[in-house]
């Protein structure tokens, strides 16, 4: 089975790192790349191969939606599935209509991860 390379995106380093942690226990899950903002992980998409971002939506510099925006306005990019985190419900409607694939609630739960990797890394 091929291994999907997935971006992290959220400004909290902690946050960051436990969703590192839980990347590194699945067996999908390839290369993982991190970005602390919206600028960083479109510099990262650009120059790497990602088949799954994890989107953070509330950032500073460039939050999660027009992140979202600008994936699915480049060519090279809008294919790949998008899957909102956020502790904001009142985002999800927005993040899907702007292009979100999916979204998570925060705090993010290992079970509910995994099942969306599953879900993407099958695509």
């Amino acid at each position: 089975m091929k291994k999907i390379n997935v971006l992290v995106v959220d400004d909290d380093f902690i946050n960051l790192k436990l969703l590192k942690t839980m990347l590194m226990k699945n067996e999908m899950v390839g290369e993982i790349f991190e970005a602390k903002n919206g600028i960083e992980a479109i510099e990262i998409l650009k120059k790497s191969a990602v088949d799954l971002i994890l989107l953070d939506i509330l950032m500073p510099i460039m939050n999660g939606i027009e992140v979202l925006k600008i994936i699915r306005s480049e060519d090279k990019l809008k294919n790949i599935p998008v899957v909102v985190l956020s502790t904001d419900e009142t985002k999800k409607m927005e993040a899907l209509e702007n292009g979100a694939n999916d979204f998570i609630n925060k705090p993010i739960r290992e079970q509910i991860l995994n099942e969306r990797i599953k879900t993407y890394a099958l695509l």
